[in-house]
């Protein structure tokens, strides 16, 4: 079989297997609404599918809001693990983004047009450092780099409760929370506002499409991205063959924590009134970025869909409460059809098997 007809097949598989749960998860959904109240259940499953559209594109813009940090999120999953690294470390790389992005936000007012570029750019950079720490201990010591991003997760939420509580000029200690950004921190809308009115969408979603893009060439059609998934696979191979496969570990690390805390400064950055809470949890929306990257097949271009797919179910989620279902049966469902999009890789390596399969049998007949 040729080079482009196999690589068809397989993103065919791939495709397959992540429809095919996405239809179990939704199942599971639709049983869980008829234990808790039959009567409402079918109406109730209705909503979560076109729920977001209720209000038109007020919706679809909510949708885009939603989607934009978990998208960046998932890309930075799926980025580390097209280059053979799992980066369980994105809670972590996502708040401390996201508390350099809220610190030039509001300490830096004096930038004027270009306070809220400055602002994400630190939040890139937060990402990036807390990304690094990971890559060196894997690279340099051979430290399983989910046990060491774990770490980090915990450092990083309790290093930034803390610095936020103690240090007065950003902290709100009537509310227990972090201070607003100034006016001029926060994303631009980017004509977003214009074709979705009163949505809290931003240019937040074109920066994540552009980076989901720059992440796809980056790895498809560069010597670097060659380099990073070459020592992914196999690293004795790729350093007899010139490449330096400590710095390919650890630039895999570096980029995959600056796009999450390109998420979390994407986030607190967008003038909904989000604000870094005092509160020892880590952020959901690093590990929603791992069912992302699961569904997505760790394919830049899946992940955006996936990421679009799991925010247009949460939106829809919303209107739930008008069947009487409570809102903690919503957090369970889509807990649910996320969970079960884990299992896409399995489905496709059970399904890549039959394939492989009935090629052998049609080559021996």
């Amino acid at each position: 079989m040729s080079g482009p007809k196999k690589r068809g097949k397989q993103n065919y598989v791939g495709v397959l297997s992540s429809v095919f749960a996405i239809v179990i998860g939704l199942l599971v959904g639709l049983v869980i609404l008829v234990i808790c109240n039959p009567a409402q259940a079918l109406p109730g499953f209705v909503t979560i599918l076109t729920g977001a559209l209720t209000h038109g594109l007020k919706g679809v813009g909510q949708v885009f809001y939603y989607a934009t940090p978990i998208i960046l999120t998932g890309l930075s999953v799926g980025f580390a693990f097209k280059t053979g690294l799992f980066n369980i470390g994105t809670p972590g790389q996502f708040i401390v983004g996201a508390f350099a992005a809220v610190y030039v936000g509001i300490m830096w007012d004096g930038l004027g047009s270009v306070h809220w570029a400055v602002a994400l750019l630190a939040a890139v950079l937060g990402g990036a450092l807390w990304g690094l720490v990971p890559g060196l201990l894997k690279a340099y010591f051979n430290v399983n780099e989910v046990i060491a991003s774990i770490m980090m997760n915990y450092i990083g939420m309790y290093l930034v409760n803390w610095i936020v509580k103690s240090y007065k000029p950003i902290f709100n200690n009537m509310r227990n929370e972090s201070k607003n950004v100034a006016v001029t921190a926060q994303i631009p809308k980017m004509g977003m506002d214009k074709l979705f009115p009163e949505s809290s969408v931003n240019g937040g979603i074109l920066i994540a499409i552009v980076t989901v893009l720059l992440i796809w060439v980056i790895l498809n059609k560069t010597t670097f991205g060659y380099e990073l998934k070459a020592v992914g696979l196999n690293r004795d191979a790729s350093k007899y063959a010139g490449i330096n496969e400590k710095k390919s570990i650890v630039m895999s690390m570096v980029i995959a924590g600056a796009i999450a805390g390109m998420a979390g400064g994407l986030l607190y950055l967008a003038g909904t009134g989000k604000h870094i809470e005092i509160k020892d949890v880590l952020a959901s929306e690093g590990f929603t970025g791992i069912s992302v990257a699961l569904l997505g097949l760790s394919h830049p271009i899946g992940v955006l869909f996936s990421g679009l797919f799991i925010a247009y179910l949460t939106a829809g989620g919303f209107y739930l409460q008008l069947f009487e279902f409570s809102t903690e049966i919503i957090d369970i469902i889509v807990a649910v059809i996320i969970y079960f999009s884990a299992f896409a890789l399995i489905v496709k390596t059970i399904l890549t098997r039959i394939r492989k399969n009935r090629e052998k049998g049609g080559g021996q007949t």
